[in-house]
């Protein structure tokens, strides 16, 4: 004899010689071993372990369909399964058991044909939903979507997050940044006029206009963009000699603008700005309007010595004619030369004979003055 015991929460599938008997509730059992008797034992809880006996065998038990539920699921639909009246799972298989004695099990069909969620499914289980089942878009501030459904266009998406089932269909969205853009062609190496050869860096900013059109019509916008401003760059440098380029940069850069602008409409783009950023001139040249650079800042300090010269003579001449004409400045004029000596002398004795300027002439010149 072999004994069995069941808990509360479990059943017992008795079988002879491997036939379905009936379900065994909670309790104690003796049965025959030898008689070809068995007990399997399973939980009473989540879905029902057959324990390879089919399913219609144990329906026809009373017992064991009045423990049960089914959830069939339809085709082109799943079904979310709710337990004691909190989300549990996805279902998708065609029919399922489920023991619902201490659980509490309800379905919810969802259809899937349809290709956004928001139409068939509460938005707050569209998270909790298996990542397999559904494709999440998220669109960003100054972006839009462009949404597909095999390879089709659908529809443009706004900033925003969205759900669409993958249910026997591709969604695909190409995402575009409707902000300025930047795009920077830096290192052109170029020959002037004069056969000079410069690098340059050109800056382009542009935004996008039309997104559609532009998936139709252009592959790559920023490639094209890139050697549009490349091409035109060349052709408008190589028109001027390296100092014509170096004096006229900007009026350069309004030319390149203004052909930049004439190609908008076909790249479905509207070009803000574009200009010459940096002009990298090769080391021998550098050294030359350096030294060309230095000459001229010399030639100008030399202009402004000779006018400060000039002025300091010319001022030196109208004093001088002043004094000559008026003896009070010519007394006034002894009298400062006076105060500057007197600060460096200890005493000086003149007489007045002489005049002070005369006198003062010979204290300098060495001689005694008494």
């Amino acid at each position: 004899m072999t004994h069995y015991i069941i808990k509360e929460q479990e059943a017992g599938y008795l079988c002879r010689n491997g036939k379905f008997l009936r379900l065994l509730a909670a309790g104690k059992y003796t049965y025959p071993k030898a008689l070809g008797y068995d007990v399997q034992i399973v939980p009473m809880s989540g879905e029902v372990k057959t324990c390879g006996i089919p399913e219609n065998i144990l329906m026809q038990d009373k017992e064991f369909s009045a423990r049960v539920v089914k959830a069939a699921v339809p085709d082109e639909c799943i079904a979310i399964r709710f337990v004691n009246g909190a989300y549990k799972e996805v279902l998708t298989k065609a029919e399922t058991l489920f023991w619902n004695v201490y659980e509490k099990n309800e379905f919810k069909l969802v259809d899937i044909t349809q290709p956004c969620m928001e139409d068939t499914l509460p938005r707050i289980y569209m998270d909790l939903m298996p990542v397999k089942f559904y494709k999440k878009i998220t669109i960003k501030d100054g972006e839009t979507g462009l949404l597909y459904f095999d390879m089709h266009y659908a529809r443009r998406l706004a900033t925003g997050t969205y759900y669409f089932w993958n249910y026997g269909r591709e969604v695909t969205c190409k995402i575009f940044n409707m902000k300025i853009q930047q795009l920077d062609i830096s290192g052109q190496e170029i020959l002037t006029a004069d056969k000079v050869g410069i690098r340059l860096n050109l800056v382009v900013n542009y935004r996008i206009t039309n997104p559609e059109k532009l998936v139709e019509k252009v592959d790559g916008v920023s490639g094209l963009l890139y050697t549009r401003a490349q091409l035109l760059l060349r052709e408008q440098v190589g028109r001027f000699r390296l100092d014509e380029l170096l004096n006229q940069k900007e009026e350069l850069s309004a030319v390149i603008l203004e052909k930049m602008k004439t190609g908008q409409e076909e790249y479905c783009v509207e070009i803000i700005n574009a200009g010459i950023k940096d002009i990298i001139l090769p080391g021998e040249i550098r050294e030359i309007m350096n030294t060309v650079l230095v000459a001229e800042k010399k030639a100008q300090a030399n202009v402004i010595m000779r006018r400060e010269e000039v002025a300091s003579t010319r001022s030196l001449l109208n004093t001088a004619k002043l004094m000559e004409e008026n003896r009070t400045l010519m007394r006034l004029k002894e009298m400062e030369y006076l105060e500057k000596i007197c600060d460096k002398v200890g005493s000086i004795t003149l007489n007045g004979g002489k005049s002070v300027l005369d006198q003062l002439s010979e204290l300098t010149a060495g001689r005694d003055v008494s």
